[in-house]
């Protein structure tokens, strides 16, 4: 079955094709990270116009690439929720018209659902149930993932994501956007004992999470150091920010995996990318006994593979969708 995704929750417009939910047989991405990175973040309405102006020109790259016509097509998948309305609405409408002038099945992909299906690329082997740790600039949570199409979260942020703070203490750096990768880059070799930065405990909800208290932490010892004159020790604060981050993520999804009896363990998202949080998963997996299943660094931001892997299985379920698909900003997992 090859499935033609559409992608465009954010800042980059994405379209592939996959062939049964496995095999990725082209796919390609226009970023707009240079034009948002002059305002330091995501900028929607402008989001929203370059998606216009991109996904047409993608889509019939993404066949032509994939060494098919359209008339080779079985499906067409897209990310319908959760991500900057706008931008949501632009890929959203554009799979309806294609569907409708192709004459094919339309599948809904949830975002976070399609991050969680960038694992079954790299690993033929995965299959549910497992918990996945999907870590982003958007999402922070633990997942049961029961079958294909059954998920529930566990435990999650109850406030920012952790992808979010490496953007906001990126910025504050003057490192850029967006800030996991230069944080991580800076952070090679740097001391992660000298600055001691909290770790949140959410009482009563031990899989929770919280990253409100090490933004502003983070943030104040930033100004503070600035503001009295003093020379922070970049590399050690960005190793001591990745270890507080990674010490609030890591326990908690290998307690999940304790519950759950799994004894697979999946992460997803641009975090996924992160070498301490790479390296600390694969250290506590190798204690625990639990499989570690992480993407390709290439899969780990947004792209149209992981929503066309998710969009076959969603299929076989029966999960289509009909002209009148809506975009969502917010959307809950389990309801796919």
């Amino acid at each position: 079955m090859n499935i033609l995704a559409i992608e465009s929750s954010c800042d980059d417009t994405a379209a592939a094709v996959v062939r049964d939910g496995r095999e990725v047989l082209s796919g390609c991405v226009s970023s707009q990270i240079e034009m948002h990175a002059i305002y330091g973040g995501v900028v929607p309405e402008i989001a929203s116009r370059k998606h216009v102006e991109a996904v047409a020109g993608l889509a019939d790259k993404a066949v032509s690439d994939a060494g098919l016509t359209k008339s080779d097509l079985d499906a067409i998948a897209v990310t319908y929720a959760p991500g900057l309305i706008g931008a949501v609405l632009v890929g959203v409408n554009f799979a309806k018209g294609a569907a409708l002038a192709l004459g094919l099945p339309l599948i809904p992909v949830h975002h976070v659902r399609g991050h969680i299906a960038a694992n079954y690329i790299a690993h033929p082997d995965l299959t549910p149930p497992f918990v996945c740790l999907c870590v982003s600039g958007g999402t922070t949570a633990i997942v049961d993932v029961r079958s294909y199409t059954e998920m529930s979260v566990l435990g999650g942020t109850r406030d920012d994501a952790a992808g979010e703070c490496f953007d906001k203490v990126a910025r504050v750096l003057g490192l850029g956007y967006p800030g996991g990768d230069p944080m991580d880059k800076l952070a090679q070799g740097g001391d992660d004992s000298k600055y001691v930065l909290p770790v949140a405990h959410v009482a009563g909800a031990e899989l929770d999470m919280s990253f409100s208290g090490l933004k502003t932490a983070s943030l104040n010892l930033i100004h503070n150091a600035q503001q009295k004159g003093e020379a922070l020790d970049l590399p050690a604060f960005a190793a001591s920010f990745g270890r507080a981050v990674s010490d609030s993520l890591v326990p908690r999804v290998i307690a999940a995996a304790k519950m759950t009896g799994y004894g697979k363990i999946a992460v997803a998202g641009g975090v996924a990318a992160n070498s301490r949080v790479r390296a600390d998963l694969q250290a506590a997996c190798a204690a625990s006994g639990d499989r570690l299943f992480l993407p390709e660094l290439k899969y780990c931001g947004d792209n149209a593979a992981m929503i066309g892997c998710q969009g076959f299985y969603e299929f076989q379920a029966g999960h289509t969708a009909g002209w009148d698909l809506n975009a969502f900003a917010t959307r809950d997992i389990s309801l796919g």
